[in-house]
Formats: structure tokens, sequence, C-alpha cells
């Protein structure tokens, strides 16, 4: 079979304009809850694209940690590509794909870090393993296997049961200035909706075309 020959019919849902939440953030809980409840296998998992100061664009999987009215929450090394890229320029975009809903969120907007607080709390709930992981990884930097394991093997030593934040990591938040959600239809006639900030700061609700 052909590449080209390779398509998927969509028809599990609509989406309208009579059914969705007033704001974006109430709209993804309720798609983020029946996320949940289906066969999707990996419903935190989403695409983070971010940009250097050229406008050279890079993307990788990511997961969300945390949703609410101030933003899309996910946790990095700061001087990996992403939070180098990020500390440079910004502005990133999320997108989240639930092919078992037929489903898309896109979610643009300006990041900044997340309170110190925050990102202590959070990284005192993670499995030891990643706690020392997060000390260990020179994140996106040439590495061996080998290096990579004695570091850890080092660290675990070193550090203990009860490790402290390191300073090099901590969580990011998009707050969302627009925020596009699709839904699969047959013909390619797919349902795009989408929220996005007016001059007043409110949410305006417009569909355009697929």
């Amino acid at each position: 079979m052909s590449i080209a020959d390779i398509r998927q019919t969509y028809q599990k849902f609509e989406l309208l304009e009579s059914n969705v939440a007033s704001d974006p953030y109430a709209q993804f809980d309720q798609w983020f809850q029946q996320a949940l409840g289906s066969e999707v296998r990996e419903p935190t998992a989403m695409t983070l694209a971010t940009a250097d100061m050229a406008g050279r664009p890079s993307a990788r999987i990511v997961l969300l940690k945390d949703f609410d009215p101030r933003g899309f929450v996910f946790y990095t090394n700061y001087q990996s590509r992403k939070g180098l890229e990020l500390a440079a320029n910004p502005q990133a975009a999320l997108l989240f794909f639930w092919p078992e809903l037929e489903r898309q969120v896109r979610v643009e907007g300006p990041v900044s870090p997340v309170s110190a607080p925050e990102s202590d709390a959070y990284y005192a709930s993670r499995p030891l393993g990643s706690r020392i992981g997060a000390w260990a990884s020179p994140q996106s930097r040439p590495i061996t296997h080998e290096a990579l394991a004695e570091r850890v093997a080092d660290l675990s030593r070193e550090l203990g049961d009860d490790p402290a934040r390191p300073p090099h990591w901590g969580g990011y938040r998009l707050e969302a200035t627009r925020v596009e959600f699709w839904q699969g239809r047959p013909s390619r006639l797919h349902d795009r909706l989408v929220y996005a900030r007016d001059a007043e700061g409110d949410w305006v609700l417009d569909r355009i075309a697929p």
C-alpha cells in the first residue's frame, strides 16, 4: 500500500457551538475527562513546540501535569533545549491528539516558570528514581550510556532517599491566548472551534474552515 493511500474516516462525534462551554478551560476539562474515561493510552501527552530567537522551531512530547484558568503546566530541565528556547522566546504551542476520540486540541500563548513552591511540591511527588534522574541528566547535551548510569549511581549514594529539587529543574505554565478544538468529521469536513482573546481580554468563539 502507498503511503498516500493510508487514511482514516472520522465519524464518531460532531462539535457544535451550542454544545461547548463559554471558555476554553472548561471545554478542555470536559474533553480531558472524556479522554481519561476512554481508551486513550496517553491522555496527558502533548506536543510542545518552541522556537529559538531565529525562529527555528523544535517540538517534542511532554506530559501535562496540571491545568486551571491560569494555564497548562509541564515540568522539565531549564537548561534543556526547550528550556533555553523558552528563556529566549517565551512563546509556545501545545497539541493534544486523542485519536481514539478523533480529537485534537491546539493551545498557544506565552510561557512563564511556575512558582518555586509549585515546582517543589511536584518534584517531591515524583518517584525517587525520577528525582535522582533530574539531577543526573544534563538534558539535551551529549553523554554516553555508561556515563549517565555512573552519574545516577553516584548521585543516588550522595543524595539519599529525599533529594531536594535541583535548581535547574522545574515547571512552566502556558497561559492560553488561543485554543482550538478539532473534531474529526467525514469527508475531511472537520469541526474546528477557536477561542481567542479579544481586545478587552474576553474569550470570543469562532468556527474556522477545515
